[in-house]
């Protein structure tokens, strides 16, 4: 049993209350740990905002998802009346719902700026792994979320949306069929999945969610923040231990972060209140129309933080596969002639790709769209272990590789512009090309990544004070 800590009888009532809750949970510990003791490295940019950002945006999720939830009835002939009562009769129930709609676009722009600053200043490198699979998991858990939640408005795009994605299961051999069927909890979209995705979207997934941005935090914070330098400040000490290129958390990175939390508000407050659908983006017109099973919208798309991965999907056709036969014999051919392997690991190699190639020609293309939408995300995982440069930021890196990850942003956003338009044979061929080189970024990054000659990295971080 722990001993308990004295505290002077003179003492003000304040500190005697705090001592008391120190006696019997770590108040001050937990705040000296993460707050006033934790050195982060004293050169933060612009690009250091998102992460603080994204914790305030899941608050506001969950605090307006609370509120949502009181007035909405997830049932299928309820649900979209429900909503339409929580906007027009519900005091401020406008505000709440476009809190929450807004929040959910905004939760993807903060989540994707600051998986970009991870990308160029190499903060999924050692000793930050397990803080950029987390991350990973948590942006995997956040589509889940989002998916699961745009069910629920019961408007025109989310019945039909969901009956697309849904039926992509169905194209997974042997198991397919079943697995849609205990997706949707019926042989079509209805009631039963209405109920599935709300005690999804409400409780299961925000559990998971929570859990696993506590570990995101908790890891960083063992190992300590990455900077634009890609140094390690905890290489450079005082007499006491603290990072000499290192500044407590608080206060200085949380008046930061106040700065950018207030700009951010500002804009967040503004699409709010004047411009909530974002043309159509943030909440599709469709979607102000009752689901309809009888009815089809003219062009189904999903909301557009779904649409690059969307735009792969769409990519993979009969002839696209073709394509990809062709990579897959490329890759297995290079990994034989210029990988130093053993010899049953070539043969290994060989039949691999034999058997893989012989999957792609028996089984339907639709399926192989479904196994590419999914490795999109999947393959971020790996980045730790694909990355090989032998620098970690993109200020030391090749210059060409500025411009290689500035291709990568832009082919990035014309997937997502695509997946918002209706198919066409143009846009057909040009996402197929974007799903190539978005592939090839990351699996040939084994190779191009060591290519070039690197800066030489200064020792200490470098710093000029405002």
């Amino acid at each position: 049993m722990a001993e308990f800590k004295d505290i002077s009888p003179n003492a003000s009532a304040g500190e005697k209350l705090l001592n008391w809750v120190d006696n019997r949970f770590p108040a001050s510990k937990l705040y000296k740990e993460h707050l006033s003791e934790y050195y982060a490295p004293k050169n933060f940019n612009f690009w250091y905002f998102f992460g603080s950002l994204a914790l305030l945006v899941l608050v506001i999720q969950i605090v307006t998802g609370i509120f949502l939830v009181m007035h909405y009835k997830p049932e299928a002939t309820l649900a979209f009346a429900s909503v339409e009562y929580i906007m027009r009769d519900v005091p401020w129930g406008w505000l709440i719902r476009y809190m929450h709609s807004t929040g959910a676009s905004a939760f993807f722009i903060v989540v994707y700026m600051h998986m970009f600053r991870g990308l160029i200043y190499g903060s999924y490198r050692k000793p930050r792994e397990l803080v950029w699979i987390f991350g990973c998991a948590i942006f995997l858990c956040l589509m889940a979320e989002a998916f699961m939640g745009y069910l629920l408005p019961w408007g025109q795009m989310s019945y039909w949306g969901a009956q697309v994605i849904v039926n992509l299961f169905a194209a997974i051999p042997f198991v397919g069929p079943d697995l849609a069927l205990l997706i949707r909890g019926d042989y079509v979209v209805s009631d039963a999945t209405l109920n599935r995705f709300f005690s999804f979207h409400v409780i299961a997934v925000p559990l998971v969610l929570l859990g696993l941005v506590v570990a995101h935090i908790i890891a960083l914070h063992e190992v300590g923040s990455n900077n634009p330098d890609g140094i390690e400040i905890k290489a450079h000490k005082d007499a006491n231990g603290k990072p000499l290129d290192g500044i407590p958390f608080h206060p200085y990175y949380s008046v930061h972060d106040i700065m950018g939390v207030s700009v951010f508000l500002m804009v967040f407050s503004a699409i709010v209140f004047f411009a909530p659908e974002f043309g159509g983006y943030f909440l599709e017109y469709n979607n102000f129309i009752p689901a309809d099973p009888l009815k089809t919208p003219a062009h189904i798309a999903p909301v557009w933080y779904f649409t690059p991965f969307y735009s792969m999907l769409r990519a993979i056709t009969s002839e696209m596969m073709y394509a990809l036969i062709a990579c897959v014999l490329a890759g297995a051919f290079l990994g034989v002639t210029r990988a130093k392997l053993a010899g049953l690991l070539k043969a290994g190699v060989i039949g691999g790709a034999v058997v893989l190639v012989a999957l792609m020609l028996s089984i339907d293309a639709k399926f192989w769209g479904v196994v590419v939408m999914g490795g999109a995300v999947i393959i971020l995982f790996f980045l730790p272990w694909l990355d090989h440069c032998a620098v970690r930021s993109i200020r030391y890196r090749p210059d060409w590789h500025k411009y290689l990850y500035g291709i990568f942003v832009i082919n990035f956003v014309i997937l997502a512009y695509l997946g918002v338009q209706p198919p066409s044979p143009i846009g057909e061929r040009v996402s197929q090309v974007g799903t190539l080189f978005y592939f090839g970024f990351f699996l040939l990054m084994p190779w191009w990544s060591r290519l070039g000659q690197t800066k030489p990295v200064p020792d200490r971080v470098t710093f000029a004070a405002h």
